[in-house]
């Protein structure tokens, strides 16, 4: 378990600072996360990476030259907000266009994907390559919903020594796309890991047993069985990603770089015994193996586990595998000619919100907007521990944790808002951007979606009314399927916010003051959030548990459900709803 922490909330920021300290010959901290400290003679396209922190070296550990120009990094096992990522790429930028390569989890996906559209937006020709080696999240013939797991480092070595050698961004695109197609990565599990703060780890495994196919955030594994000797782990490993050699691929005389990483606590030298096996297997099978590596590259916090990645060669992936690269956490050969960054050369961060003009109702309104954010991020800091014993029968444990951070952020952000003057409109978006920025994950990107979009429908200048109100809500509903892309039935908390959206448009239409229609609402998210315990997941993390999740409710769905009963309280108590 962890033992060395402060504040459990403040761990990341903490390990972040320290880290920024200690590494400064290759990082320097700014808003979001590190960047390389020194350049080139030249500019490069930037390689941006990130994820959630509690993986380390990945992401900060690989910054440096020949590899990352820049690690968004977010809290314990959350994906970095949007404004995180966005800072980290318009510090790290040289002017020649941004990469963003991460795991493909669907809160990275939301937020480096709104980051992305904003960089465009600035005129910064910004591209995505996301990871997708882990074999055991998906079928071969559903690979792009394959998540990333310790083949981020393959990935990301390969687009960064390309930027290094002058490659455009077509190119360095171009080779993490290759790099990624030709990578194949599986991991098993021998105990869970225990966030900072936490009584018990995200998940057990018995005495004896071990977790197969388990993912990077906790998530359980696929299977369970009898824990093996280091041979016999080594021919599991072995025999499972030979199984599915890359398409293009001759397996006979194959160029094969191997990588035995360590989860958290298993020692090297326990690796070394199962690598020697892995290496004997892998050139039994006709392979040539080039520069191995057995170490820790993308950890688990303390999970005891280890998994193989296998990087397929070709002549171009194979110089670029081998070409020269400095950071704290992984290095090879001398990277020479580097000049410190002046703290004038970094591009701050944009502004945030302004408070513009605004009516008296809607700052009426905008008050109890911010009572409502008050009352939320009440409810959820009780509800925390149970939101996150929900999410980790399929997921990773971290919804609670990452609703709890959200809304308080959302609730600090509406309450300095409100007391700035702000309508409604804007102080809700002044709540959703911070949702996102602290809360990250999945849930920090749809709940700052959420936010924005109903700020947007209700303004600053007009009156909020039930229609308003009822307008704003199906906005907010269609905002996040368009976002999200899921539908009823995938098991999200759409299961939750589309009957209540429905169902409040429907009582409004029919003449029902908001106070009636918020109830019929409410009742109408429990039951669809009740539910979700009846569906199969098909999206998020919990899809590639299959059947675990059942007899279990949603938790985003829960959590959705129990938000509008808590709006409905404070409506109720400030008298709102008049028809």
């Amino acid at each position: 378990m962890t033992r060395l922490f402060n504040d459990p909330d403040e761990f990341a920021a903490e390990m972040i600072e320290g880290f920024a300290a200690a590494s400064a010959r290759w990082v320097r901290a700014v808003p979001g996360g590190v960047v390389r400290s020194t350049r080139g003679a030249e500019p490069t396209v930037a390689l941006v990476i990130g994820g959630g922190s509690g993986h380390y070296p990945a992401f900060g550990g690989l910054v440096g030259p020949g590899l990352a120009h820049g690690a968004a990094m977010g809290n314990l096992f959350a994906s970095p907000s949007a404004q995180r990522v966005h800072s980290v790429a318009a510090a790290a930028d040289e002017g020649r266009g941004v990469l963003l390569s991460y795991g493909n989890y669907a809160g990275d996906v939301l937020h480096f994907d709104q980051a992305q559209e904003r960089l465009r937006a600035e005129g910064v020709d910004c591209r995505t390559v996301r990871v997708t080696d882990d074999v055991s999240s998906a079928p071969a013939e559903e690979i792009e919903k394959r998540r990333g797991i310790a083949g981020d480092l393959t990935v990301f070595k390969i687009a960064g020594a390309a930027a290094e050698a002058g490659y455009d961004l077509d190119g360095v695109e171009r080779v993490a796309n290759r790099a990624n197609s030709r990578t194949r990565s599986f991991g098993v599990a021998f105990g869970g890991c225990t966030l900072p703060g936490a009584d018990e780890p995200l998940f057990d495994v018995p005495e004896g047993r071990m977790a197969v196919g388990l993912g990077i955030h906790g998530e359980p594994g696929i299977d369970e069985v009898d824990v093996p000797t280091a041979d016999g782990l080594a021919e599991l490993f072995v025999t499972k990603l030979l199984d599915e050699v890359p398409e293009g691929v001759s397996r006979d005389g194959a160029r094969v770089v191997p990588i035995l990483n360590g989860l958290g606590s298993v020692k090297y030298e326990e690796l070394y015994v199962v690598y020697a096996s892995v290496a004997r297997r892998l050139e039994e099978a006709g392979l040539v193996l080039v520069s191995p590596e057995v170490g820790e590259f993308c950890t688990s916090f303390d999970m005891a586990g280890a998994s193989l990645t296998l990087l397929w060669l070709d002549e171009e992936l194979e110089r670029l595998w081998l070409e020269p690269c400095d950071t704290p956490a992984f290095r090879r050969g001398a990277v020479a000619g580097r000049v410190a960054v002046r703290e004038e050369d970094l591009v701050a961060a944009g502004p945030s919100r302004e408070i513009g003009p605004s009516t008296e109702e809607s700052r009426d309104a905008a008050a109890t907007a911010a009572a409502v954010l008050d009352a939320l991020a009440r409810m959820l800091d009780e509800q925390a521990e149970e939101l996150g014993r929900i999410d980790r029968i399929a997921g990773d444990g971290d919804h609670g944790i990452g609703m709890q951070r959200g809304s308080a952020a959302a609730s600090a952000a509406a309450a300095a808002a409100a007391e700035a003057g702000a309508g409604a409109g804007t102080l809700l978006r002044c709540a959703g951007d911070a949702w996102s920025d602290e809360g990250g994950g999945t849930s920090g990107a749809i709940w700052g979606r959420m936010l924005d979009a109903l700020g947007g429908e209700l303004g600053d200048e007009h009156p909020v009314d039930t229609a308003a109100v009822g307008a704003g809500v199906t906005r907010m509903k269609e905002a996040i399927m368009s976002f999200g892309k899921a539908q009823p039935g995938d098991k999200t908390m759409i299961d939750a916010v589309v009957p209540f959206a429905d169902e409040l448009s429907a009582r409004i239409a029919a003449g029902d003051g908001l106070l009636e229609a918020w109830t019929s609402a409410v009742e109408a998210a429990r039951r669809g959030a009740e539910e979700t315990a009846d569906m199969v997941a098909r999206l998020g993390r919990a899809r590639s548990h299959g059947d675990k999740s059942l007899g279990t409710p949603d938790p985003g769905a829960v959590s959705f459900s129990l938000a509008a009963r808590t709006a409905l309280e404070v409506l109720a108590e400030r008298g709102e709803g008049a028809a």
